[in-house]
């Protein structure tokens, strides 16, 4: 399967199918419930919401109350105005620093950016402690590539994400795709 290099997509509106997928109508009761919510949301707020407006209509269309951040320290203040917003609006928020644990680097034999004390990050530390609370819904918040894939990995609750870690690029990762001469470096041209 290979679906970049389609140039038709009729599946999209003709019903075109060339790849047999999975019985939606088989899905657990929550999967669909949670691809019925985010249709939805597209279908009402189409261009009218922001991504953290749409992850609050969300988590409230699906019963969440309890809601988790699992961040970047380099995020911190937006992690701060996220659990905010969150608050404001009736969930009850919980938080986990990358960090979580402070485990130095050194004990693991992982390279450091610095001398002298370097925590690691530790994202299966953030999706235990996040567990612990009995997390409805996780959002992730520029965690590096790598560990975000552990978080996901090790958190029980669904999963989102909010800002995706690009330091490029201002945590704007697309724009590699949008910007030429970052393009061009990338594809060794």
């Amino acid at each position: 399967m290979k679906c970049h290099l389609c140039n038709d997509k009729g599946c999209y509106r003709e019903g075109k199918v060339c790849q047999k997928s999975p019985e939606l109508h088989t899905l657990p009761k929550e999967d669909l419930k949670m691809l019925k919510t985010a249709s939805e949301i597209e279908k009402e707020f189409y261009c009218k919401m922001t991504r953290i407006e749409e992850i609050v209509e969300f988590s409230k269309r699906m019963g969440y109350r309890r809601i988790g951040i699992a961040f970047c320290i380099g995020l911190f203040n937006e992690a701060k105005i996220v659990a905010e917003i969150l608050t404001k609006k009736g969930f009850e928020v919980f938080s986990a620093i990358c960090k979580i644990g402070s485990v130095d680097k050194e004990t693991l034999n992982i390279p450091k950016l610095k001398e002298g004390k370097e925590a690691v990050c530790n994202p299966i530390g953030q999706a235990k402690a996040l567990n612990e609370k009995g997390t409805d819904l996780n959002i992730v918040i520029g965690l590096c590539v790598g560990h975000d894939i552990l978080f996901q990995k090790y958190s029980d609750a669904p999963s989102t994400v909010f800002i995706v870690k690009d330091r490029v690029l201002s945590h704007n990762p697309a724009g590699a795709l949008y910007t030429p001469y970052h393009l061009r470096r990338i594809m060794g041209e």
